[in-house]
């Protein structure tokens, strides 16, 4: 067995295979702090509420956090920002540990193989991914995996590319960044991150409308469609306009990282999309048109989108693990059998 855990801004999601079925199992990787009162917590205990107390406070973690906040008109908080642990979230590292207990479970044997998905460092800032990838490894092993962090952008080349030879460019929008990999026969050539992704259009979109953060995020998630036919005015007009300038940005930024020296001459590759940010109808198709009109050394062979667009990094975090577990067992096996093996005369 093995497991593959997305460790997203918005959302924790793990991935392991059952029979011929990949489960997934997700929280929001958010939470919200209430007051402590006995009629509190045991409400929240009968309605099965993930939570946890301390002190006088209760926080409430998980996929009911974002209802408490607008039942409360609280703000959400994350224990992670712009793609890694927060520094200003005092509360970041119990309140991750918790999600993530939640969302991988405890091990299927010991030593059980665990790829987990790691950005990499942003070109457009100073921010570092060491810290959060090492406690993260340092977390996951506490529980009794082995672990192995794997690049956002990479994983999902293998989760949406094995019949392309793992061959061509993935990327990754997510809420705290966006992943970008240029892989060729499963060898990364480019990868990069930069620090915008969901969060930044929600925080430009809410910014621009006077419009609360969470409920900006409510609105993108309830079926807005990249259609640009709705009232520049307002919320959704906000959001159309911030997706364009983000897919302008990412697109310029693959333009200025590829290097034309990495890249086999008339190099024809599919381009996949994934991540949250990338779930609304029309942004496959915006996205596409934006990348032919740029100026990039290598050919387009088709952009596409994924049903689950969500699940795309678990999946090809999983997708690692078990290779790499199944190499390690051969390679065990074949030892077994060389030791084994009468020695000849």
């Amino acid at each position: 067995m093995a497991k593959g855990l997305d460790v997203g801004t918005m959302n924790l999601i793990s991935a392991q295979q059952e029979g011929a079925e990949t489960v997934f199992v997700q929280q929001r990787n958010s939470f919200v702090e209430i007051e402590y009162s006995d009629m509190a917590e045991q409400m929240l205990s009968r309605s099965d509420v993930l939570h946890i107390r301390k002190d006088d406070k209760v926080y409430v973690v998980g996929d009911d956090a974002l209802n408490f906040a607008n039942i409360f008109n609280e703000e959400t908080r994350r224990p992670m920002q712009h793609g890694i642990l927060s520094s200003e979230e005092s509360s970041a590292i119990p309140m991750i540990k918790l999600i993530t207990e939640q969302v991988v479970g405890q091990p299927n044997h010991p030593g059980e193989r665990l790829y987990f998905s790691s950005p990499a460092d942003p070109i457009d800032s100073n921010l570092s991914t060491l810290y959060h990838e090492k406690t993260l490894e340092s977390m996951l092993g506490d529980m009794g995996y082995e672990t192995e962090p794997i690049n956002e952008g990479m994983a999902v080349i293998y989760s949406e590319l094995a019949n392309h030879n793992f061959t061509g460019l993935g990327v990754s929008f997510g809420a705290g960044m966006t992943n970008v990999c240029l892989s060729y026969y499963a060898v990364p050539v480019m990868k990069f991150s930069i620090a915008r992704g969901g969060d930044w259009i929600d925080e430009q979109a809410a910014q621009a409308t006077g419009t609360p953060v969470d409920k900006v995020t409510s609105i993108k998630e309830d079926d807005f469609e990249l259609d640009f036919r709705t009232d520049v005015g307002g919320v959704e007009g906000a959001l159309a306009i911030y997706y364009e300038n983000l897919l302008d940005y990412v697109i310029e930024n693959i333009a200025r990282e590829v290097d034309e020296e990495d890249v086999e001459e008339d190099l024809d590759v599919p381009v996949v999309v994934t991540g949250g940010t990338s779930s609304p109808r029309g942004f496959e198709k915006l996205f596409e048109d934006h990348l032919r009109d740029a100026s990039i050394p290598f050919s387009i062979s088709e952009v596409q989108s994924v049903d689950e667009p969500l699940y795309s990094v678990a999946r090809g975090a999983l997708v690692a693990a078990r290779s790499d577990e199944e190499q390690e067992d051969g390679e065990s096996g074949g030892n077994r059998q060389a030791q084994e093996s009468p020695a000849e005369d």
